[in-house]
């Protein structure tokens, strides 16, 4: 048969604000650290924690009619050309390694949204809701580490890790539920305050005694949400599990099988962090706003790091056996537009376009859904950011009858009621 084709700052605290809580917990605790090899030595312990999921999120809207959904032939296909796969798809000639690992990943092809807008594109991938003036909603690592943590009493370092920024926030969940962000070396940013160590321990427990009173004075969950930052920083700082973003620790090997690069360094951390028991993930790459110069750009600079990060990535936890229990997504906020703007690029475009997703039992090494000839209209039915986000909160084990409470008392549910594709499933 031929094969077809709580962490990073929400609003209302500022960043200086909480990395002075997280610096000054450094300068006080940071002797005490004696992170060595840690994960090695607690490697069986760490492993295969439970249910975990990894956002590749590509910013500036990638061109998945040339990587994903290539149109062979017509004139809106570029210049590349696709290529036959261990799935039963086709894809990009210039994702060689990633080709060799689509038996376990597939790709919907018929997403039709509606914001073409980066900024609005981002929110409502992200979140599954279009933004709204009166209520920010929560994103995909917010619901979903908020939801899977239970499970993980014994994680000391934020449930959900953001590698390069980028990241929605909690909306009404919270700031316990926000992203940590570091890079992609595992840096937050210079701790370093210069305190003594004496005086910083008095200021420490003089907020604590402050913030004690104010919850005790029950005005609102902001007090109480500020103190449990403070004592986690406190704990995150003294936590063996931290050693989960120093991927300069991996073997060379290993290090130049993901790629010595800001994309492939992100991956590998991601894998380390699921290992650890981090529940939510996601990895930043952008520079996909491809207007100008598009082919030379993703065939000489974006593919190749896409190519091996995520191949690497796949193919590293397929091996460790924790692919069954961690989704990939891959996805940005939009695709681009079939039409060539004069042989140089193209521009944004939500009507329809793709997404690759994988792991988590996932149905692999197929392709949902097509577009037409020329890529300008899905045919037959399309799947929305709402039906992707059911997707993999069914995936995970996440009841889709689930229903928040905004902050103002309005019943929220989950990947906003929608559906799951079913053809990712049985």
């Amino acid at each position: 048969m031929k094969k077809e084709s709580a962490w990073q700052t929400p609003r209302g605290m500022s960043r200086r604000h909480f990395m002075s809580h997280v610096a000054g917990a450094s300068a006080l605790l940071g002797s005490s650290l004696a992170l060595g090899n840690s994960l090695q030595a607690h490697a069986a312990e760490l492993k295969r924690r439970g249910k975990a999921a990894i956002l590749l999120w590509m910013g500036g809207g990638p061109s998945t009619i040339d990587l994903f959904d290539l149109k062979p032939g017509a004139s809106t296909g570029g210049p590349f050309r696709p290529i036959a796969t261990s799935g039963d798809v086709q894809i990009c000639e210039h994702l060689p390694l990633l080709a060799q690992n689509m038996d376990k990943l597939s790709i919907v092809r018929n997403m039709s949204t509606r914001e073409a807008d980066h900024t609005r594109g981002t929110y409502y991938m992200q979140t599954g809701f279009v933004p709204q003036p009166n209520i920010e909603y929560p994103s995909y690592g917010s619901v979903i580490s908020h939801q899977l943590h239970s499970a993980r009493q014994d994680l000391e370092i934020p449930p959900f890790i953001s590698i390069g920024g980028g990241s929605e926030g909690p909306g009404f969940l919270g700031m316990a539920w926000a992203p940590f962000v570091v890079d992609s070396n595992g840096n937050v940013q210079n701790l370093n305050m210069g305190v003594e160590a004496n005086r910083l321990a008095e200021r420490v427990q003089a907020l604590k005694a402050l913030e004690t009173r104010f919850i005790k004075q029950n005005r609102g969950p902001a007090a109480a949400e500020h103190a449990a930052v403070i004592q986690k920083t406190l704990n995150l700082m003294t936590s063996q599990q931290m050693d989960a973003f120093r991927v300069e620790r991996e073997p060379e090997q290993m290090r130049e099988r993901y790629g010595n690069n800001n994309f492939g360094r992100g991956c590998l951390m991601a894998r380390r962090l699921v290992e650890t028991g981090v529940s939510f993930v996601e990895v930043n790459f952008g520079g996909w706003d491809n207007h100008q110069n598009i082919f030379p750009t993703l065939q000489n600079n974006r593919l190749p790091n896409l190519d091996q990060g995520m191949s690497a990535l796949v193919e590293d936890l397929s091996q460790r056996g924790m692919l069954q229990d961690t989704a990939i997504i891959w996805m940005g906020e939009f695709g681009r537009t079939p039409r060539i703007n004069g042989d140089t690029g193209r521009d944004h475009w939500a009507r329809c376009w793709s997404v690759v997703v994988g792991g988590a039992g996932l149905k692999p090494g197929i392709a949902v859904g097509q577009t037409n000839e020329d890529g300008t209209a899905v045919e037959g039915a399309s799947y929305s950011s709402e039906n992707l986000m059911a997707t993999i909160c069914k995936a995970l084990g996440i009841s889709l009858s689930t229903t928040f409470t905004s902050t103002s008392g309005r019943p929220i549910k989950i990947a906003n009621g929608a559906k799951p594709i079913d053809e990712l499933f049985g």
